[in-house]
């Protein structure tokens, strides 16, 4: 049973600590956003006992009243109510399975050719294209961070910057092994082969997100190689950011300008960091629950993409769906509203148990 006094309780506590003078910046602004969902929960359950109240109240009149007219304007006004309670009980039912707070942010794509060589890479390639397809059809900019071919036209890895709204609520559980089953150009057999490509998404880090201390970092420079022209091979503008206390290494050279360089590692290296402490915060969850609920782990098998059957199956719900062709192509929303309400109703459940 749920609690509702336990969630005001909650709440009032969280109104306390706000009025701690002592408190950081980034503490504050932790116990802010769950005082403002908490309030959110309250305020849509207080409508939701309103409306509850006032139909039963409409009913109980629609009953004693002998007047045919009345009783028809009473049986108006609980039709109406009834439309008001269900959308309360929806709104109740949104706020109820918190966001992620990183939902809203734009994020990193990290896309690596797997197991399968050459197949392997173009498979990658064409994932960088369906995700592009995909961020056009939102509306949001995606920006190639870094890109490194193989000598066949495929891709070894990719790192694009998408930004927009709630980009990463829609592409999180992206994240994982992608496998392909398809006839390879080169075979002249005709028989299907099984490549994978890594898919990882990371939100982009905020200063309050993740704290870098200047000591912890090592920062070589070095001379790009590569496209690029003769100044890219004769200057070091290639920059390497390593983060001593948690290994995260990464490496920029796609521009001229080595300060350029090194603030796109800087922001990749950071949202690497706030990507670890997500993993490392969802396991802890799941030891406590002994449960992985949509964690969305880079090593968990999340999709197979089978061309000869024109079929796309997503193992994290099950769902499979004869378009590939068009999947590909970025018309990937059916799988992507099935994950988020999934998630949705996991967080739910989630929520709910903190307060029975």
């Amino acid at each position: 049973m749920f609690k509702w006094d336990l969630v005001q309780r909650q709440h009032d506590s969280l109104s306390q600590r706000l009025m701690d003078p002592k408190l950081d910046r980034i503490e504050r602004e932790k116990i802010q956003r769950e005082f403002n969902q908490l309030s959110d929960i309250l305020a849509k359950e207080a409508r939701v006992q309103k409306v509850e109240q006032e139909l039963e109240a409409t009913k109980a009149q629609a009953q004693q009243s002998g007047d045919p007219e009345m009783a028809a304007l009473f049986a108006d006004e609980v039709g109406q109510l009834d439309i008001q309670l269900a959308q309360a009980r929806k709104d109740l039912d949104y706020v109820l399975a918190p966001p992620n707070p990183h939902d809203n942010r734009s994020v990193y794509l990290e896309i690596r050719a797997g197991a399968g060589g050459k197949e392997a890479a173009l498979f990658a390639g064409d994932l960088l294209k369906m995700y592009t397809n995909y961020a056009l059809t939102k509306g949001w900019r995606v920006n190639v961070e870094s890109l490194s071919h193989t000598d066949l036209g495929g891709l070894k890895e990719v790192i694009a910057h998408i930004a927009g709204s709630d980009v990463y609520g829609h592409l999180k559980r992206e994240s994982g092994v992608h496998r392909v089953q398809r006839v390879p150009e080169t075979e002249s057999a005709g028989r299907v082969h099984t490549s994978t490509a890594t898919v990882a998404v990371l939100p982009e880090a905020e200063d309050v997100d993740v704290k870098i201390e200047p000591n912890d970092l090592r920062i070589d420079v070095f001379r790009a190689s590569g496209a690029g022209g003769q100044h890219v091979n004769t200057t070091d503008s290639a920059v390497r950011i390593t983060h001593i206390p948690t290994g995260v290494v990464v490496s920029c050279q796609d521009e001229r300008s080595q300060h350029k360089n090194k603030t796109k590692a800087m922001n990749i290296l950071k949202a690497r960091i706030l990507a670890a402490q997500e993993e490392k915060r969802m396991e802890e969850m799941s030891k406590e629950r002994k449960q992985q609920v949509g964690t969305g782990m880079r090593a968990e098998k999340v999709r197979t993409y089978n061309y000869p059957q024109n079929r796309v199956t997503d193992h994290q719900v099950e769902l499979t769906l004869k378009k590939l062709d068009r999947i590909m192509e970025g018309d990937m929303d059916d799988i992507i509203q099935e994950l988020r309400k999934e998630e949705h109703e996991a967080r739910k459940k989630e929520f709910m148990a903190r307060f029975e």
